[in-house]
Protein backbone atom coordinates (compact mmCIF):
# COMPACT_ATOMS: atom_id res chain seq x y z
CA UNK A 1 0.00 0.00 0.00
CA UNK A 2 2.72 2.20 0.98
CA UNK A 3 4.31 1.60 -2.09
CA UNK A 4 0.97 2.14 -4.44
CA UNK A 5 0.49 5.82 -2.66
CA UNK A 6 4.66 6.41 -3.09
CA UNK A 7 3.70 5.81 -6.94
CA UNK A 8 0.38 8.10 -7.08
CA UNK A 9 2.65 10.49 -5.31
CA UNK A 10 5.52 10.63 -7.79
CA UNK A 11 3.14 10.58 -10.62
CA UNK A 12 0.95 13.93 -9.15
CA UNK A 13 4.47 15.32 -8.96
CA UNK A 14 5.45 14.49 -12.51
CA UNK A 15 2.23 16.08 -13.78
CA UNK A 16 2.92 19.03 -12.03
CA UNK A 17 6.50 19.51 -13.31
CA UNK A 18 4.65 18.70 -16.85
CA UNK A 19 1.86 21.39 -15.98
CA UNK A 20 4.35 24.13 -14.94
CA UNK A 21 6.80 23.39 -17.96
CA UNK A 22 3.64 23.83 -20.50
CA UNK A 23 2.19 26.85 -18.89
CA UNK A 24 5.94 28.81 -18.94
CA UNK A 25 5.79 28.08 -22.12
CA UNK A 26 6.40 31.47 -24.58
CA UNK A 27 3.85 31.22 -28.19
CA UNK A 28 5.34 33.23 -30.63
CA UNK A 29 3.52 34.72 -33.54
CA UNK A 30 4.52 33.30 -36.88
CA UNK A 31 2.84 36.42 -38.44
CA UNK A 32 0.85 39.48 -38.38
CA UNK A 33 -2.34 40.77 -40.40
CA UNK A 34 -2.55 43.78 -42.73
CA UNK A 35 -6.00 45.14 -43.51
CA UNK A 36 -7.86 47.96 -43.65
CA UNK A 37 -9.16 47.20 -40.39
CA UNK A 38 -7.40 48.88 -37.38
CA UNK A 39 -9.89 49.83 -34.47
CA UNK A 40 -11.82 47.99 -32.60
CA UNK A 41 -15.23 49.37 -33.47
CA UNK A 42 -14.00 48.56 -37.40
CA UNK A 43 -14.00 44.95 -36.40
CA UNK A 44 -17.22 42.96 -37.50
CA UNK A 45 -18.73 40.61 -35.07
CA UNK A 46 -17.83 37.34 -36.90
CA UNK A 47 -16.12 36.97 -39.70
CA UNK A 48 -18.77 35.13 -41.36
CA UNK A 49 -21.16 39.00 -41.58
CA UNK A 50 -18.12 40.41 -43.52
CA UNK A 51 -18.04 38.88 -47.20
CA UNK A 52 -16.02 41.41 -48.58
CA UNK A 53 -13.32 42.45 -45.81
CA UNK A 54 -10.19 41.10 -47.73
CA UNK A 55 -6.81 40.82 -45.47
CA UNK A 56 -2.94 39.83 -45.76
CA UNK A 57 -1.78 37.33 -43.40
CA UNK A 58 2.39 37.95 -43.65
CA UNK A 59 4.60 35.61 -42.23
CA UNK A 60 7.79 36.21 -40.51
CA UNK A 61 11.06 35.50 -42.23
CA UNK A 62 13.74 33.31 -41.70
CA UNK A 63 11.82 30.29 -39.95
CA UNK A 64 11.10 27.86 -42.84
CA UNK A 65 7.61 29.36 -42.21
CA UNK A 66 6.73 29.10 -45.65
CA UNK A 67 7.38 25.32 -46.00
CA UNK A 68 4.43 24.92 -43.89
CA UNK A 69 2.56 26.10 -46.45
CA UNK A 70 2.85 22.99 -49.09
CA UNK A 71 -0.68 21.26 -49.60
CA UNK A 72 -2.97 24.92 -48.03
CA UNK A 73 -3.73 25.78 -50.87
CA UNK A 74 -5.98 23.37 -51.87
CA UNK A 75 -8.10 24.50 -48.78
CA UNK A 76 -11.03 26.68 -49.39
CA UNK A 77 -10.98 27.93 -45.58
CA UNK A 78 -8.46 27.80 -42.59
CA UNK A 79 -9.01 28.78 -39.45
CA UNK A 80 -6.52 31.51 -37.88
CA UNK A 81 -5.44 31.37 -33.94
CA UNK A 82 -4.41 34.74 -33.30
CA UNK A 83 -3.77 37.28 -29.81
CA UNK A 84 -6.41 39.57 -29.06
CA UNK A 85 -3.78 42.42 -28.76
CA UNK A 86 -5.87 45.45 -27.90
CA UNK A 87 -7.08 43.89 -25.07
CA UNK A 88 -5.09 44.26 -21.58
CA UNK A 89 -7.98 43.03 -19.05
CA UNK A 90 -10.31 40.41 -19.02
CA UNK A 91 -14.20 40.27 -17.38
CA UNK A 92 -16.02 37.02 -15.94
CA UNK A 93 -19.00 38.80 -16.89
CA UNK A 94 -19.76 40.54 -20.38
CA UNK A 95 -22.75 41.40 -22.27
CA UNK A 96 -23.88 39.16 -25.40
CA UNK A 97 -24.26 40.87 -28.71
CA UNK A 98 -27.91 41.43 -28.25
CA UNK A 99 -29.15 44.51 -27.04
CA UNK A 100 -31.14 43.92 -23.96
CA UNK A 101 -29.87 40.77 -22.84
CA UNK A 102 -28.72 40.28 -19.05
CA UNK A 103 -24.67 39.56 -19.09
CA UNK A 104 -23.25 35.87 -19.58
CA UNK A 105 -20.10 34.16 -18.50
CA UNK A 106 -17.23 34.80 -20.98
CA UNK A 107 -16.62 31.36 -21.72
CA UNK A 108 -20.64 31.09 -23.28
CA UNK A 109 -20.12 34.19 -25.16
CA UNK A 110 -17.10 35.18 -28.12
CA UNK A 111 -16.47 37.83 -26.27
CA UNK A 112 -12.48 39.19 -26.79
CA UNK A 113 -12.18 39.67 -23.12
CA UNK A 114 -10.73 36.87 -22.38
CA UNK A 115 -8.47 35.28 -19.86
CA UNK A 116 -6.15 34.12 -22.24
CA UNK A 117 -6.54 36.74 -24.90
CA UNK A 118 -6.09 33.81 -27.94
CA UNK A 119 -8.75 34.33 -30.72
CA UNK A 120 -9.62 31.95 -33.40
CA UNK A 121 -11.33 33.32 -36.69
CA UNK A 122 -12.64 30.76 -39.49
CA UNK A 123 -11.72 32.69 -43.41
CA UNK A 124 -11.57 32.54 -46.87
CA UNK A 125 -8.26 31.67 -48.23
CA UNK A 126 -8.04 33.73 -51.35
CA UNK A 127 -4.43 32.95 -52.40
CA UNK A 128 -0.93 32.19 -51.32
CA UNK A 129 2.02 34.23 -52.66
CA UNK A 130 5.50 32.83 -51.35
CA UNK A 131 5.02 33.16 -47.29
CA UNK A 132 1.99 35.74 -46.97
CA UNK A 133 -2.06 34.44 -47.44
CA UNK A 134 -4.37 36.43 -48.89
CA UNK A 135 -7.57 35.75 -46.85
CA UNK A 136 -11.11 37.30 -47.13
CA UNK A 137 -14.56 37.49 -44.93
CA UNK A 138 -12.82 38.11 -41.99
CA UNK A 139 -12.60 39.89 -38.41
CA UNK A 140 -9.75 40.34 -38.25
CA UNK A 141 -7.23 43.69 -37.03
CA UNK A 142 -4.76 45.36 -38.74
CA UNK A 143 -1.55 44.64 -36.68
CA UNK A 144 -2.98 41.52 -35.13
CA UNK A 145 -0.46 38.69 -33.71
CA UNK A 146 -1.01 35.41 -35.62
CA UNK A 147 -0.48 32.13 -33.75
CA UNK A 148 -1.32 29.53 -35.94
CA UNK A 149 -2.88 28.22 -39.19
CA UNK A 150 -4.87 24.94 -40.03
CA UNK A 151 -7.11 23.96 -42.16
CA UNK A 152 -10.99 23.61 -41.84
CA UNK A 153 -12.60 20.72 -42.25
CA UNK A 154 -15.70 20.42 -42.77
CA UNK A 155 -16.68 16.81 -41.80
CA UNK A 156 -15.00 17.68 -38.38
CA UNK A 157 -15.54 21.26 -37.82
CA UNK A 158 -18.95 21.72 -38.89
CA UNK A 159 -22.16 20.52 -36.91
CA UNK A 160 -25.26 22.92 -38.11
CA UNK A 161 -27.37 20.62 -36.53
CA UNK A 162 -25.63 21.75 -32.47
CA UNK A 163 -27.77 23.58 -30.29
CA UNK A 164 -26.22 26.81 -29.71
CA UNK A 165 -27.65 27.98 -26.20
CA UNK A 166 -28.48 31.55 -25.72
CA UNK A 167 -27.94 32.37 -29.38
CA UNK A 168 -30.66 30.27 -30.53
CA UNK A 169 -33.10 31.72 -27.68
CA UNK A 170 -32.22 35.32 -29.06
CA UNK A 171 -33.40 36.01 -32.95
CA UNK A 172 -31.32 38.38 -34.67
CA UNK A 173 -32.91 41.09 -36.90
CA UNK A 174 -30.32 41.32 -40.02
CA UNK A 175 -31.08 44.73 -41.44
CA UNK A 176 -31.01 45.12 -45.78
CA UNK A 177 -28.59 48.91 -46.63
CA UNK A 178 -30.13 51.26 -49.21
CA UNK A 179 -28.00 54.45 -49.94
CA UNK A 180 -29.66 57.78 -51.24
CA UNK A 181 -28.65 59.12 -54.04
CA UNK A 182 -26.55 62.19 -52.96
CA UNK A 183 -25.34 59.35 -50.07
CA UNK A 184 -23.84 57.46 -52.86
CA UNK A 185 -21.88 60.64 -54.36
CA UNK A 186 -20.34 61.18 -51.24
CA UNK A 187 -19.23 57.97 -50.30
CA UNK A 188 -17.72 57.02 -53.51
CA UNK A 189 -15.85 60.51 -53.62
CA UNK A 190 -14.31 59.37 -50.02
CA UNK A 191 -13.43 56.01 -51.63
CA UNK A 192 -11.87 57.96 -54.22
CA UNK A 193 -10.17 60.49 -52.45
CA UNK A 194 -9.49 59.67 -49.14
CA UNK A 195 -8.92 55.70 -49.63
CA UNK A 196 -11.93 54.48 -47.29
CA UNK A 197 -14.27 51.81 -48.36
CA UNK A 198 -17.22 53.28 -46.07
CA UNK A 199 -19.77 50.93 -48.02
CA UNK A 200 -18.23 47.76 -46.70
CA UNK A 201 -17.88 49.32 -42.99
CA UNK A 202 -21.86 50.44 -42.83
CA UNK A 203 -22.47 47.14 -44.89
CA UNK A 204 -21.08 45.00 -41.33
CA UNK A 205 -21.41 47.46 -38.70
CA UNK A 206 -25.48 48.25 -39.63
CA UNK A 207 -26.37 44.53 -40.69
CA UNK A 208 -27.61 44.10 -37.08
CA UNK A 209 -27.94 46.18 -34.14
CA UNK A 210 -27.73 49.45 -35.76
CA UNK A 211 -28.82 51.48 -33.10
CA UNK A 212 -26.56 49.54 -30.44
CA UNK A 213 -24.41 52.32 -29.25
CA UNK A 214 -23.03 50.61 -25.88
CA UNK A 215 -20.33 48.63 -28.67
CA UNK A 216 -20.66 51.29 -31.46
CA UNK A 217 -19.77 54.76 -31.99
CA UNK A 218 -23.63 55.42 -32.61
CA UNK A 219 -25.67 58.39 -30.97
CA UNK A 220 -29.11 59.16 -31.75
CA UNK A 221 -30.28 61.97 -33.66
CA UNK A 222 -33.47 64.18 -34.63
CA UNK A 223 -34.02 62.65 -37.60
CA UNK A 224 -32.21 59.33 -37.16
CA UNK A 225 -28.49 58.13 -35.71
CA UNK A 226 -25.38 58.97 -36.67
CA UNK A 227 -22.13 56.56 -36.88
CA UNK A 228 -18.38 57.59 -36.69
CA UNK A 229 -15.65 56.43 -39.59
CA UNK A 230 -12.38 58.05 -38.18
CA UNK A 231 -12.76 61.25 -38.83
CA UNK A 232 -15.99 60.86 -40.84
CA UNK A 233 -19.92 60.92 -39.61
CA UNK A 234 -22.37 58.74 -41.61
CA UNK A 235 -26.13 59.67 -41.07
CA UNK A 236 -28.82 57.35 -41.82
CA UNK A 237 -32.16 56.30 -40.85
CA UNK A 238 -33.88 52.56 -39.33
CA UNK A 239 -36.90 51.22 -40.26
CA UNK A 240 -37.48 48.43 -37.52
CA UNK A 241 -40.89 47.19 -39.33
CA UNK A 242 -39.00 46.57 -42.69
CA UNK A 243 -35.75 45.58 -41.27
CA UNK A 244 -34.16 48.22 -43.55
CA UNK A 245 -31.39 51.48 -43.32
CA UNK A 246 -31.57 54.25 -45.50
CA UNK A 247 -28.23 55.75 -45.59
CA UNK A 248 -28.74 59.57 -46.60
CA UNK A 249 -25.55 61.69 -45.71
CA UNK A 250 -22.12 61.70 -45.06
CA UNK A 251 -20.74 64.33 -42.94
CA UNK A 252 -17.03 65.47 -42.08
CA UNK A 253 -16.36 64.55 -38.05
CA UNK A 254 -14.03 67.91 -37.97
CA UNK A 255 -15.89 71.22 -36.77
CA UNK A 256 -15.06 74.49 -38.21
CA UNK A 257 -13.13 75.74 -36.01
CA UNK A 258 -11.12 72.12 -36.37
CA UNK A 259 -11.23 73.00 -40.28
CA UNK A 260 -9.66 77.15 -39.36
CA UNK A 261 -6.33 77.67 -40.60
CA UNK A 262 -3.08 76.77 -38.27
CA UNK A 263 -5.71 74.27 -36.40
CA UNK A 264 -3.49 70.70 -35.44
CA UNK A 265 -4.07 68.29 -38.24
CA UNK A 266 -3.42 65.13 -36.15
CA UNK A 267 -4.55 62.27 -39.10
CA UNK A 268 -2.91 64.22 -42.09
CA UNK A 269 -6.52 64.22 -43.51
CA UNK A 270 -8.31 68.12 -43.28
CA UNK A 271 -7.28 68.96 -46.61
CA UNK A 272 -9.56 66.46 -48.14
CA UNK A 273 -12.19 67.21 -45.59
CA UNK A 274 -12.27 70.74 -46.96
CA UNK A 275 -12.25 69.80 -50.26
CA UNK A 276 -15.35 67.43 -49.53
CA UNK A 277 -16.87 70.38 -47.83
CA UNK A 278 -16.43 72.55 -51.13
CA UNK A 279 -17.53 69.72 -53.28
CA UNK A 280 -20.85 69.07 -51.15
CA UNK A 281 -21.82 71.94 -49.66
CA UNK A 282 -22.12 70.33 -46.09
CA UNK A 283 -21.17 71.80 -43.42
CA UNK A 284 -18.16 70.81 -40.88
Amino acid sequence: MELIDKMYRWRFEECCQIRDVLYLTDFSPIGYVECAQRYRYEAARQASIAPDNEAWIQFNEGQALQQGLAGLAEFERIWVLCELHLNETWHALVEPPREGMAKLGVFSTRSPHRPNRIGMSCVRLLGIEGNCLHVGQHDLLDGTPVLDIKPYLPYADAFPDAGAGWVDAAEEQVFSLELAVEAAMQIEWVGVHAGWDLLNFLKVQLRTDPTDAKRKRIVAMDDGFRIAFRTWRVDYRVDQAQSSIEVFAIASGYSTVDLSEGAADKYQDKAIHCAFIAQFCNEA
